[in-house]
């Protein structure tokens, strides 16, 4: 898995001995409850989390460039929607303090062209929770559309059922997405498959 750069962003592989860093703003009962996850309630449960979740999958802890702290997480996973499909879900998270600065659509949209450009995706999903109106921005800014609510879909970790609105890419909104932007900025090499 490789590190990716955006103009404000490093992207990197998550490693174990980032789990203080996670635990710093996964305790927050802000941020994980919102994607339906527990705030994490010490660095052994952090710890858990990348060696279960974060290295089997294609997740990225999110740096800024001008500091080394982790401030997110975005990755790639099998989306249970689409079994018989080549489809990937994106998820992410972001410490509290780094809200509202358009760091997390910056992410977001590296791991979308990351997602088609290497594993040459048919659709891309995002599925977000009816309340979580900031996520719900990221998914509508970097190109995803809304398919729908799955009602009662998904029990989180305090036993409420709740439901889903889900979006997608598919690989042809995505071709255009991307020629209209090296329109816009006078780019126009095409992409192809990369090694991840």
């Amino acid at each position: 898995m490789k590190t990716i750069e955006t103009e404000r962003l490093r992207l990197i592989p998550w490693k174990e001995e980032y789990a203080q860093s996670l635990y710093n703003y996964a305790k927050d009962p802000d941020v994980g409850p919102a994607a339906g996850w527990k705030p994490h309630e010490d660095e052994a449960e952090s710890l858990d989390i990348i060696r279960t979740l974060f290295l089997p999958n294609n997740v990225w802890a999110i740096t800024e460039k001008t500091g080394g702290d982790i401030i997110g997480t975005v990755g790639l996973e099998p989306d249970k929607r689409r079994p018989l499909v080549n489809s990937k879900e994106i998820g992410y998270s972001m410490s509290k303090e780094y809200w509202g600065k358009g760091l997390m659509t910056e992410a977001v949209s590296a791991v979308i062209d990351f997602a088609f450009e290497v594993y040459e995706l048919d659709v891309l999903s995002a599925c977000v929770w009816p309340s979580n109106e900031k996520s719900q921005k990221v998914v509508k800014k970097t190109g995803f559309t809304y398919e729908g609510t799955e009602r009662r879909s998904f029990k989180v970790y305090d036993g409420t059922v709740r439901d889903t609105k889900c979006y997608s890419i598919l690989r042809e909104e995505w071709i255009q997405m991307k020629g209209e932007r090296n329109e816009q900025t006078g780019d126009h090499k095409t992409s192809a498959g990369a090694d991840g």
